[in-house]
């Protein structure tokens, strides 16, 4: 019997009923059951996930293949479990939260096929607002280049992989790693791939974030995920050598992953955690950060680095709670030089370097805005528009540099007016129409930060959502006094949405707009029944 195409291998733990709808997309390929197997392994479920693979395997007994094992604490070990019972040309990933769309594989083999490719990324879309990377998903490219595309900030393992090159190289899950073990095995197979391929004009892969949110990424902790960020940078470290190829890789590292570590949910740590998190980073960003990796970064994230290599644990907490309850500092300018005054700044009692705090160099600086207003209205067409009132210190924006000052939720641009300025700073009114944000959305939900550019809108220059402010002259608009906005319902279609100004947990302003279902209404309902 001649060996499958693909191999699916699926790590699974407690997923029901997910799971259910994840191998219905499975059985269902275009591809053919004759032509894949499907390795699922049981991590020790608790729930009825483990009977459920079974009733598969019973049910389709040449294409399943069901391993049961104890639960050994992360995805890891299942991976590599799946992947040595793999007998197909290519092996796919695929999350037990998850699923496929019919085609998936079909059009996947096809295209490796013809394309000779080594790896393959099929377009991934979020399900129940969970953000996915879209910039590599532009366009289809026979030829990507690990190091001079986006590709770097989408190593999720939701990819097509030639097992021969995974065999040849040794490529395994790390099974030390509780959390994102499949940064480290992706990279590898991307950097030893002789030919990395994208198709985009398909949604292959439907990646869903649970209501309930109690998966293992969702709940893990600070330290855990410190750890884990130490591991994956020290492993780039040694696959990479110095030089531009591994600044690529580990910008999006420290943009993503090691930010969110010094993010506002530091402040609800204990002390000791706290610490540790300080003192973990400032030996990263001492032993990895380098300037040409710090100038791609944006200024909140630079200075919050900073400090937790050249101050204490204090000084980093007074600079995050500013952000966080106060909003964007003054700034002071000195000749052509400009630095945040935040607390610290040139305290003497805190001796701290003014490199900690310049912002020189820093291009959306200017844009930086707190929102502090929120309210449907109708405009001059009447028509139904979100308006944000929003300030930033800066009492002249045009001569800072920010002019024009356009604001987006993503690729959404928003009618933006200063109609305030002087001592006192400037007052911004933003609008976004109703309409624009409900036709952007997708049936699955979406989420876009809202953010500030400095110049004429680009949508390559806007933030998406989870990331960091950086050097293309966009900074996301924090609310600090955001508490309860009022969602407005709108029908789209056979659907009523939610469109809802909401806060994500740094802080930042996001535009939420959701379907209304009754299982979005149900998790809801319980998310109320546990509150205090």
């Amino acid at each position: 019997m001649s060996a499958p195409d693909v191999s699916v291998v699926v790590p699974v733990y407690n997923t029901m009923p997910y799971l259910t709808r994840c191998l219905d997309s499975l059985v269902r390929q275009t591809i053919g059951l004759s032509r894949m197997q499907v390795v699922a392994v049981d991590d020790g479920s608790t729930d009825r996930s483990g009977t459920e693979l079974d009733r598969y395997a019973a049910r389709y007994p040449g294409t399943f293949t069901v391993i049961h094992q104890p639960n050994s604490g992360g995805p890891a070990g299942p991976c590599n479990r799946g992947l040595d019972a793999a007998t197909g040309r290519y092996v796919f990933f695929v999350g037990a939260d998850d699923h496929l769309g019919p085609e998936a594989l079909d059009r996947l083999v096809t295209a490796a096929d013809a394309w000779e490719s080594d790896v393959l990324l099929g377009k991934v879309v979020g399900v129940n607002s969970r953000h996915i990377y879209q910039d590599i998903f532009a366009r289809n490219a026979v030829d990507v280049d690990l190091f001079d595309s986006p590709l770097p900030r989408s190593l999720a393992n939701t990819k097509l992989f030639r097992r021969e090159l995974l065999e040849r190289h040794g490529i395994r899950y790390r099974e030390e790693l509780r959390i994102a073990s499949d940064l480290p095995f992706t990279l590898e197979a991307c950097y030893r791939a002789r030919r990395i391929s994208v198709l985009a004009d398909y949604e292959f892969y439907y990646a869903v974030r649970r209501f309930s949110a109690t998966n293992i990424t969702y709940l893990s902790r600070h330290l855990e995920r410190l750890r884990t960020v130490e591991a994956n940078l020290a492993y780039v470290a040694d696959l990479i050598e110095p030089g531009k190829r591994r600044d690529a890789i580990m910008v999006r590292r420290f943009d993503h992953e090691v930010a969110k570590l010094v993010e506002d949910d530091l402040l609800r740590l204990d002390r000791e955690s706290q610490q540790a998190v300080h003192d973990g980073i400032g030996r990263l960003v001492a032993e990895h950060l380098t300037e040409e990796i710090a100038d791609q970064l944006g200024a909140e994230t630079r200075i919050r680095f900073a400090l937790t290599r050249d101050g204490s644990l204090d000084d980093l907490l007074a600079v995050i709670r500013q952000d966080a309850e106060v909003g964007v500092p003054a700034t002071v300018v000195e000749g052509s030089r400009r630095y945040a005054a935040y607390p610290g700044f040139r305290d003497p009692a805190r001796d701290l370097p003014d490199s900690c705090f310049e912002v020189t160099a820093v291009p959306e600086w200017p844009a930086r805005l707190d929102a502090t207003g929120f309210g449907w209205e109708d405009d001059e067409r009447g028509e139904r528009v979100l308006t944000i009132t929003a300030y930033s210190p800066l009492p002249d924006l045009a001569g800072a540099g920010a002019d024009p000052l356009t604001v987006s939720a993503e690729e959404i641009p928003a009618e933006t007016v200063v109609i305030a300025r002087g001592g006192a700073g400037s007052t911004v009114r933003i609008r976004f129409r109703a309409a624009d944000l409900l036709a952007g959305g997708i049936a699955t939900g979406r989420r876009r930060i809202v953010s500030a550019q400095v110049g004429s809108f680009d949508p390559d220059r806007a933030l998406g959502a989870n990331s960091a402010a950086g050097a293309g002259g966009a900074a996301a608009l924090r609310a600090p006094r955001l508490d309860r906005a009022v969602p407005l319902v709108r029908r789209r279609g056979a659907r009523l949405y939610l469109l809802t100004p909401t806060r994500d947990e740094s802080g930042r302003l996001m535009i939420s707009v959701v379907p209304i279902t009754p299982g979005r209404v149900t998790a809801r309902l319980r998310q109320k029944l546990r509150r205090p």
